[in-house]
């Protein structure tokens, strides 16, 4: 991948982008006490921070819940406050044009996306430390995602990616075949087999990639279901 293409997000002072950041990763909502405990910042600090990014259409009113025995107002990130993170939509844009310029009559858009990854994972795959297919490869793997704006750390044991912003999250929602893409530069850059446990596309939290050992360089993408 190439960071250089990156759109430049609008994103706040250190603070706001650590509220809009924590809410990004609790898609369903956070309350103020909450939000607090995790910023280690007063519940008025919190509110004011709030208030602000309301004001500017980052941030909404979710849903209410049951805290104490009384209902407390969760607060959630909106569509406008997702696009304050980096999205790769030129980048990707143009690779994609390039490709389809390229692409026989009847060609199948899922196969070349797929050749894509592949092509772009030889270029990222060199700067990985770890032998291929273990969780030393996956941890260099998500953090050289989360340089390009996923949001996504390794988790469990060491197998498993949780990626928090999709960077062509418009892109993949019309048009599913997109994900094809990060499923082959995954496995190439891997060295294992994925399966794509969620998507943000498809309603999950998070996207989540399940990574198994494969030694032989014949890793195959599993689509979500």
């Amino acid at each position: 991948m190439h960071s250089q293409m990156t759109d430049t997000p609008d994103i706040r002072g250190d603070r706001q982008q650590q509220l809009l950041r924590l809410l990004l990763r609790n898609k369903k909502g956070l309350g103020v006490e909450a939000i607090g405990r995790e910023l280690a910042i007063s519940r008025n600090a919190v509110r004011q921070h709030l208030t602000a990014l309301e004001r500017d259409g980052l941030v909404a009113r979710g849903a209410a819940q049951r805290s104490g025995g009384r209902p407390e107002q969760l607060y959630v990130l909106t569509l406008r406050g997702g696009e304050q993170f980096p999205r790769q939509y030129s980048w990707f844009a143009e690779l994609l044009l390039q490709e389809m310029a390229a692409m026989p009559a009847g060609g199948k858009l899922s196969a070349r996306l797929a050749a894509l990854g592949s092509k772009v994972a030889s270029g990222l795959a060199a700067r990985l430390g770890g032998r291929r297919g273990t969780p030393e490869r996956i941890t260099a793997l998500a953090a050289a995602m989360s340089e390009l704006g996923y949001d996504a750390t390794a988790v469990g044991d060491g197998l498993e990616i949780e990626a928090y912003n999709c960077v062509y999250h418009a892109l993949a929602a019309a048009n599913p075949d997109v994900c094809a893409f990060d499923l082959s530069l995954l496995a190439e850059c891997s060295g294992a087999a994925v399966e794509h446990q969620a998507c943000m596309v498809r309603g999950g939290t998070s996207c989540r990639f399940r990574f198994a050992p494969d030694q032989s360089g014949t890793a195959a993408p599993t689509p979500a279901a």
